[in-house]
């Protein structure tokens, strides 16, 4: 089995479990703005893209306004359904910095919603750098995010592996000519195109040391 010295993340379905705050802070902007309920399942298409582009497959104009409304009711959700790490994921990623492997996130948050729902839990030191949605034109499912985290890092392509919960992760990794993991615990649909699935996040371990 191929072993990798360099681990990339997603973070919203891969390393935070966020799915019912973005989902229901979503629902209640749509509510708000255009009378009409979705279901959880007509808007989980947007995990794992970034606000701007969910909006704009959902038809909305004045993506700004959407956006900020959005933001706001994030913060409110985030009361009822707070943010957390997924099970595993801290002494996952404490084991293999400890180890000497490098890790790296390629998000589709912007660099502020990065800053809201990711320094808190404490983990952010073990990470080498860090591509956020505002750093690059293009988006997931697009090679760009990947691609700007390799320019910024220097990493060889071959030395990398991108674990994420969405189709958008595998495509970008796949566009960008590098391996991916599929986050069964963030999706438990293994119906999407990977080169490993992993159950839990200590599955990770095999695959570094």
């Amino acid at each position: 089995m191929k072993k990798y010295s360099h681990i990339v993340f997603d973070i919203d379905g891969t390393l935070i479990d966020s799915e019912m705050a973005v989902i229901s802070s979503l629902r209640a902007t749509l509510q708000n703005l255009t009378g009409k309920y979705y279901t959880h399942d007509e808007l989980r298409f947007v995990l794992g893209i970034t606000g701007e582009d969910a909006i704009k497959r959902l038809g909305l104009s004045n993506v700004g306004l959407v956006l900020d409304l959005w933001n706001r009711n994030m913060k409110a959700e985030i009361i009822t359904h707070p943010l957390r790490l997924f099970p595993g994921i801290k002494d996952c990623i404490e084991t293999l910095y400890d180890h000497g492997i490098s890790l790296g996130l390629v998000t589709s948050k912007t660099n502020e919603e990065f800053d809201n729902d990711f320094n808190s839990f404490g983990i952010r030191s073990f990470f080498t750098a860090c591509v956020c949605a505002d750093e690059t034109i293009k988006h997931k499912p697009d090679a760009e995010p990947i691609l700007k985290y390799l320019t910024k890092t220097g990493i060889d392509a071959p030395d990398i592996l991108y674990i994420g919960d969405a189709v958008y992760d595998a495509e970008c990794a796949r566009n960008t000519g590098i391996d991916f993991a599929l986050a069964l615990w963030g999706n438990n649909s293994s119906n999407i195109k990977a080169d490993y699935y992993l159950n839990t996040p200590q599955e990770i371990y095999d695959l570094t040391y």
